[in-house]
Formats: C-alpha cells, sequence, structure tokens
C-alpha cells in the first residue's frame, strides 16, 4: 500500500479497536436479548410459521408489493450469504481462535430476532416511488415512526443511517467482495488482480442497472445452486473427519470463555479478542441489526409487516448459524486453523487438508474458488440495490443511475487494494450503521409490540 493508504488504515484500525468495536458490543447482544425476552422468544416459537410463509402458503395475487417471499429471503441472503461465510469466519478463528466461533453462534441466534423486528418495522413504514416499486428500510422508520418522539430529530437520525448505507453499500457488500473474489482467483490460477477487477465490474454493471427484479431473479438462482455445492463439499470433509467432530466442538465451547493459547502457526488469543471477533464477523456474516436487510424484504408482497419479518428471522439462522458452522468444523477438524495462514488461504487449506483423504485435495482450490465467486458476486449485485434505497432517500430518483457507476468503480477499487485497508474498513462502516439503527428500533419497540400482538392475536397469521 501506499504511505496514505497505510496511514489511513492505521486510524480506522485505531477506531475499530478502541471504539467501533467496544459499542457494537455494548449494544448489539443486549438489544437482541432484550427484544428475545420482550417477545418470548418469538423467533423459536414461530419458526414453523416462518417456513410456511417462505413456501408461499399465504401468497395471494394482488397483494402490493415488488418481490414474493422466497424472492425478498433469497435476495436478502445473497447479501449475507458471501464472503463472511467462508472468509470471515478463518478470519475470526485466525485472529480470535475456535472460541470466536461460539459468539459467532450467539449473534447469531439473538440476530434472528434483530431481523424479525427491523424488517417488520420496513414493511410497516415503507413507500412506493412514482415508478410504483418500493422503497423501504431503517431510513423510512426513522423518519416516520419516529416523528412524535423525536421530531426534526427522527429526520435527521435516517439521514445519518442512509449516507452510513452508502458508505457501507461501497465496503461491506462490495469491496469486501471483490477483494476476496480477485484474491482467491489469482491464489488458485495466478489471475492478476486487475484484469479480475475490470471483469467483474464489468458483469455486476450488466446485473445492478437492471433494478431490483433482475437482482431478484439472478439471486433467487444463484443462491440455493451455491449453498448446495458448498454444503456437499463441506459434509463430505465432515464426515471423513468425523472422529474430530466431538473435539473441534469442545475446543469451541472451551475457548470461547478463555481464549486460546499460541499452538503452531496460531499466536494466540486473548478472551476479549476472542469475543470482539466473534461479535465482529457474526455481525459481518448475518448483518442482523445492520439495517440492510429491511431494505430488500421491504419490497415483498404482503399486507402484513410482521409476516415478512417472520421470513427475515430465517436468515441467520441459515447464513451464521448453519453454514458458518460448516466452515469453521472444517477449518478446525482438519488443523488448518494452526496453519497461521489467513483469510481465504486458510479455507482451502482446510479443504484441500480435508479431501485428501479419498485423493480429492487437488479439487478444493476449485471448490472454493467457485463457491467464494458465487457467494460474493451475488452478494456484490444485492447489496447495490441497498446503497440504491439509500441513495434514492438522500437525492431523490435521479441518483439512482450514478450511484450505481459508483458502485461498479468501488468493485475495482476493493479489487486491487490489500486485504488488511478492505477489512480494516468494512468493519468501521458497518458500526456507522449499526448504532443509528439499534437505537431506533428500540425506541419503536412499543410499535412491533403492537404488530406482534395485532397479528398473532387475530386469524391473520392462518389465511
Amino acid at each position: 500500500m501506499t504511505p496514505f493508504l497505510d496511514q489511513l488504515n492505521h486510524w480506522i484500525t485505531l477506531y475499530n479497536d478502541y471504539v467501533g468495536g467496544y459499542l457494537l458490543l455494548a449494544l448489539l447482544l443486549p438489544t437482541g436479548i432484550y427484544f428475545a425476552f420482550k417477545l418470548n422468544f418469538l423467533h423459536i416459537r414461530k419458526f414453523r410459521h416462518a417456513l410456511h410463509v417462505v413456501s408461499g402458503r399465504f401468497s395471494k395475487k394482488g397483494d402490493a408489493g415488488d418481490i414474493n417471499h422466497f424472492k425478498a429471503l433469497t435476495t436478502a441472503l445473497s447479501a449475507t450469504v458471501g464472503t463472511g461465510n467462508i472468509v470471515g469466519v478463518a478470519l475470526a478463528i485466525y485472529l480470535g481462535g475456535p472460541g470466536a466461533i461460539f459468539w459467532m453462534w450467539i449473534t447469531g441466534f439473538f440476530g434472528m430476532m434483530l431481523k424479525l423486528v427491523e424488517c417488520t418495522l420496513a414493511l410497516k413504514y415503507r413507500r412506493f416511488n412514482s415508478d410504483g416499486t418500493v422503497s423501504g428500510g431503517p431510513m423510512y422508520y426513522m423518519e416516520y415512526g419516529l416523528k412524535d418522539r423525536l421530531g426534526k430529530h427522527a429526520k435527521t437520525l435516517a439521514i445519518i443511517f442512509a449516507s452510513a448505507a452508502v458508505l457501507c453499500s461501497l465496503g461491506t457488500g462490495n469491496m469486501a467482495q471483490s477483494n476476496s473474489m480477485t484474491d482467491v482467483l489469482h491464489t488458485s490460477y495466478g489471475t492478476s488482480h486487475m484484469w479480475a477487477g475490470l471483469i467483474i465490474t464489468a458483469f455486476v454493471l450488466l446485473i445492478i442497472v437492471g433494478g431490483l427484479k433482475r437482482i431478484a431473479e439472478v439471486t433467487s438462482r444463484l443462491v440455493p445452486f451455491m449453498a448446495i455445492v458448498y454444503f456437499l463439499a463441506a459434509i463430505l470433509v465432515i464426515v471423513l473427519n468425523y472422529d474430530k467432530i466431538g473435539s473441534s466442538f469442545y475446543l469451541i465451547f472451551h475457548d470461547a470463555f478463555t481464549g486460546t493459547a499460541a499452538t503452531g502457526g496460531f499466536v494466540g488469543s486473548a478472551f476479549i479478542l476472542t469475543l470482539t471477533m466473534g461479535v465482529r464477523r457474526g455481525l459481518f456474516s448475518n448483518e442482523a441489526g445492520q439495517g440492510s436487510a429491511p431494505m430488500a424484504h421491504a419490497a415483498a408482497k404482503t399486507p402484513y409487516p410482521l409476516r415478512e419479518g417472520m421470513v427475515a428471522s430465517l436468515e441467520p439462522f441459515i447464513d451464521t448459524i448453519f453454514i458458518c458452522t460448516l466452515t469453521a468444523l472444517v477449518i478446525i477438524m482438519t488443523g488448518a486453523w494452526e496453519s497461521g495462514i489467513a483469510g481465504v488461504g486458510m479455507t482451502v487449506i482446510a479443504f484441500e487438508t480435508g479431501l485428501a483423504k479419498i485423493s480429492m485435495g487437488h479439487l478444493a482450490p476449485h471448490i472454493i474458488s467457485i463457491g467464494l465467486l458465487l457467494f460474493a458476486f451475488s452478494t456484490i449485485i444485492s447489496w447495490s440495490y441497498y446503497g440504491s434505497r439509500a441513495a434514492n432517500y438522500l437525492f431523490g430518483e435521479r441518483a439512482i443511475k450514478p450511484y450505481y457507476y459508483l458502485y461498479a468503480l468501488f468493485v475495482f477499487f476493493g479489487s486491487v487494494w490489500g486485504l488488511d485497508l478492505v477489512w480494516s474498513f468494512v468493519d468501521m462502516v458497518i458500526t456507522f450503521m449499526t448504532i443509528p439503527n439499534l437505537i431506533a428500533i428500540f425506541l419503536l419497540t412499543p410499535v412491533i409490540q403492537k404488530e406482534v400482538k395485532e397479528y398473532f392475536g387475530t386469524d391473520q397469521w392462518k389465511s
């Protein structure tokens, strides 16, 4: 990196280590726990109902919105099921040890509740554009939901969030993804970062200018396919190393509260770093509480806000508790976590080692490369929608097309910038979105309680 980028990375890292990281710890988990008890663990009690909604059982022709429940879920999932599941898990273990996975689980479990709340509010306060499409998300429930309580400050909070969402779209859903894509292409096939970045940028532009419906069409096909391929590969490695399942879970639970001593290439981790890395990477993985997913779910075709909130609660379960656990087990069971290699390289080594037992280790770079490319690409195109909603809120519909071109430019930047700077920037801008959003949903507790009472207190949820 240049001296300027080195200095920028230094100041961003200081913020993450001494401000942002602790603010997340102080707000994220406590807010999730608060709503879990306030709503009597609704995300667990009505888990089956959420599955029924996704299956289309309650869909009716003529419901207002842009996309059905399944496409809303896959669009939001495609933004969360990305590099966080492959690279993020590896980075969490690299910095925080196996115990960081426990805190990722905790973040995911209570994240289910946060997703339910924020996406319900997004449906309730969504707005329709002049062309009939939907705009929704935290900036709308901040401005309209908090107007009576905060007055003119409600609009200010909404502007802060929307501005942060634009920044975050350029980092979380963009540069972190393109950086990982070009990194894995370079590692596996020796492809130039610059040429890979140019090609990825061109493909992104071709899709995102088509708007949400084109994005939803692509993601509804990509997400199930890429999840199945990655799932089968991970399950195969776990089965081949079944004798280490027990010891791997023991390591995760034991080190969650003690940290991990240095071993092999692993430099060691104190408890606070284990906790912080687990929460950070958990949030990056499922985005619960960040306020991004509500922008996709707000477009769902349904007259009942809580119905889509129930659908949204499935995301952290699928993303963090299921898919991230597969990656973590593969890394821990094969001993790759002691390699001292950061990022995608650790995951590649894990699959190589695991599949070597059946002479298929040579396939690992291809499995990881294809999986990561599909995961990351779908995340990039989905996050372009989130950023466009925020730009639309701030500057009107005329800002959407210019935003798309800016977004594509940052796809290229992420491709050629260093790994440390990209991930430091991601961790920083995530806090800029998450903190205002958590404050807003906490203040809107009475609204969400009323929605739950009205929906489950009548026969609405059965028809």
